[in-house]
């Protein structure tokens, strides 16, 4: 190759990309915005609609609505909604609320080899306790690592229709569940007493779950009304 039919080459290439940025642009394209600190936030419903596909489908669900960048589960047909990425190592912080007596949650780890999502992936369960009957179960309840492990006595929820924050960190293993500011779930992925938990929960014949820490993560649509916002995540060292 010839320095003429190099440099031909690279022109090419650079207006090609040009091009590319140009008509993106007109277009009104938009990417999440990343901090300095390594955190993606999904501000916009452009943003959280391409972030996000439907669990076993490929587009943004007709089952969920985003306005003014708030995701909504209209009640019916339930489809989870999932990250297009999968995360292993991350922080994620998310606002929710819930309708009363309605039911939800947040998974992590989720495979797509199973009919429904938290047949893979561990839950943070998402509920309304004053009138939904999960409240009434301990390891059922808003906060929980879902049919294994209740939240402790730091766990403070707010009043049904108001926001809650929910933190979740899952690093090297050790998963911690936040809500409003405190610490309510940590274990240990792989321990021996988290593997216990699993053989006498409802999932101790389900061969995908908890398997595999890098998974998509899901916002869990259970038929009822959930509203979540404020949502960004950033990928931590293993």
């Amino acid at each position: 190759m010839t320095k003429f039919e190099y440099r031909t080459i690279v022109l090419k290439s650079f207006r090609f990309s040009a091009s590319l940025v140009v008509a993106c642009l007109l277009a009104g394209c938009k990417t999440p915005s990343r901090s300095a600190s390594g955190w993606t936030s999904f501000k916009s419903c452009e943003e959280l609609t391409t972030a996000f596909r439907g669990f076993h489908e490929q587009s943004f669900p007709t089952n969920w609505v985003c306005e003014d960048g708030v995701l909504h589960s209209i009640p019916g047909r339930s489809v989870d909604l999932i990250t297009r990425e999968k995360y292993q190592d991350f922080d994620l912080q998310v606002d929710w609320k819930v309708s009363v007596r309605a039911n939800s949650g947040i998974l992590y780890g989720v495979t797509e080899a199973t009919k429904e999502s938290y047949w893979s992936g561990p839950e943070m369960q998402i509920n309304d306790d004053p009138a939904h009957p999960d409240g009434r179960v301990p390891n059922h309840s808003a906060g929980a690592l879902y049919d294994l492990m209740a939240p402790n006595n730091k766990k403070h929820l707010k009043p049904t229709g108001q926001y809650n924050h929910t933190r979740l960190i899952s690093r090297k293993g050790h998963v911690e569940h936040w809500l409003n500011g405190k610490k309510i779930v940590e274990y240990d992925w792989d321990s021996e007493a988290t593997r216990e938990l699993i053989r006498q929960s409802k999932f101790k014949d389900a061969p995908f779950f908890m398997q595999d820490r890098n998974g998509h993560i899901a916002l869990q649509h259970h038929g009822d009304e959930v509203w979540f916002r404020n949502i960004r995540i950033r990928r931590l060292e293993g």
